[in-house]
């Protein structure tokens, strides 16, 4: 497993020179008290503080599901910030700070939404460079953000952890369309795309992976992206990840029926040979990116899960599983015989009709269902089938503290009051 996750040195050609500006318009939104402390609790650092400032919210007098949703749909109020591009900027990460080179376009305005592209650089380079090679391309309709990882790491949590860190970070301080956040990355920069990519799915509107690949053992994780298309660029000359990494990705993908980009090329760099990213094939990876945007609210899920990623995917989460393999802070480094039988969870969950949810399971002795009147009709009894038995029929009760909580775990613009717990039974 050694070879396919730590890669050599990653040589690429140098592109684009930086440029930069300053805002030149304002927000003019003023929120209100309220609002305010909404958002304050989203933005909390620890959790005491966040627990906090909900009890605060539940206890204020103008709070409501109406009112707090309505200021959630509504969206935050952002300031005015410096446009141009950043490489000293810093992002903290379990007590440890982590370098972020940025780009932000001189058209950038607080009152728009703007698309993401976070960019992952392979071993030897780190994320300044990478941001030189990208930006100019990307045009003004995306902030660039290129964090740099000790070696290009991207297969351990840290790295993980860094990644959703900056998103979060760079939500809270610009106004970032989060139905156009991508993730992208050249070699280990591409594996942790698909890593983090793969875990974390329901965050993305796309993912682009480039030279890079997943160990089989990881392959049933790439179910999770039946609502988020990839874009694969892979050169069939390259000697330091075999383009048959990527094929074998490609034939999965296309069993399960998911949607997906393939592109193989057969150019060769004086120093990186095959493993590179050609400048020509940029201009249709961008016209790709243009052309994405995530479903906030798919009425299917499927998610895969091993024993240490059970946190929320979308309307879903994995509470109790039987015993399945669990991957360590660094996936290199363990590999059991759970983890070679592939043996994960699995939750397939669909809205079948009006109020009728069916899940089907592996593995799985309860799993959380987080509902909205977008998904089901409130008003009514809400009946769930799981592995062909109801194992819900009634009504919901939606809940301000469950709207709240959940917002802060996920992205806020899609509030869930309602959260219902289901235990599985025995199969017969």
């Amino acid at each position: 497993m050694r070879s396919l996750w730590v890669s050599l040195a990653v040589l690429l050609v140098l592109w684009w020179p930086p440029t930069g500006g300053l805002a030149k318009d304002t927000h003019e939104k003023e929120p209100d008290e309220l609002a305010i402390k909404v958002f304050q609790y989203f933005d909390a650092p620890t959790s005491e503080e966040a627990e906090q400032k909900l009890e605060e919210l539940l206890n204020h007098p103008e709070a409501s599901l109406a009112r707090i949703e309505s200021i959630m749909r509504a969206g935050r109020s952002y300031d005015v910030r410096q446009t141009g591009t950043f490489s000293d900027l810093q992002v903290s990460v379990r007590g440890r700070s982590y370098s972020l080179a940025l780009a932000v376009p001189s058209s950038y305005d607080p009152a728009k939404s703007i698309g993401l592209v976070v960019c992952l650089h392979g071993a030897g380079f780190d994320g300044e460079a990478y941001l030189e090679r990208w930006r100019a391309r990307l045009g003004d309709a995306y902030i660039l953000a290129c964090p740099t990882y000790p070696s290009g790491a991207w297969f351990t949590r840290r790295a993980e952890d860094l990644v959703l860190a900056t998103v979060s970070d760079l939500r809270r301080k610009y106004h970032i369309d989060p139905d156009r956040i991508f993730l992208t990355g050249m070699s280990n920069g591409g594996i942790g795309t698909w890593l983090i990519g793969l875990h974390h799915a329901y965050l993305f509107a796309g993912l682009a992976p480039m030279a890079s690949g997943l160990d089989r053992v990881l392959l049933p994780f790439l179910e999770n992206l039946r609502n988020t298309p990839v874009y694969i660029i892979h050169g069939v000359k390259d000697q330091v990840m075999p383009v048959e990494l990527s094929r074998t990705i490609v034939r999965e993908l296309e069993a399960l029926g998911y949607p997906y980009v393939y592109r193989e090329h057969e150019r060769e760099h004086p120093l990186a040979g095959g493993h590179y990213f050609p400048r020509e094939e940029l201009p249709d990876l961008v016209a790709w990116l243009n052309g994405q945007r995530r479903n906030p609210l798919p009425a299917r899920l499927t998610v895969v899960r091993d024993a240490s990623h059970l946190q929320s995917f979308s309307w879903v989460r994995l509470e109790v599983t039987d015993h399945i393999a669990a991957f360590s802070d660094d996936l290199v480094d363990k590999t059991d015989d759970r983890i070679r039988r592939r043996e994960y969870a699995k939750l397939d969950a669909m809205v079948a009709g009006t109020n009728r949810i069916e899940v089907r399971t592996e593995r799985v002795r309860r799993y959380s269902l987080f509902l909205n009147d977008r998904l089901v009709d409130l008003s009514k009894p809400v009946t769930v089938v799981t592995n062909g038995r109801v194992s819900f029929e009634g009504m919901v009760t939606p809940s301000l503290r469950t709207l709240l909580e959940q917002a802060r775990l996920r992205p806020w613009e899609e509030p869930f009051p309602v959260h219902l717990t289901i235990s599985v039974e025995d199969h017969p």
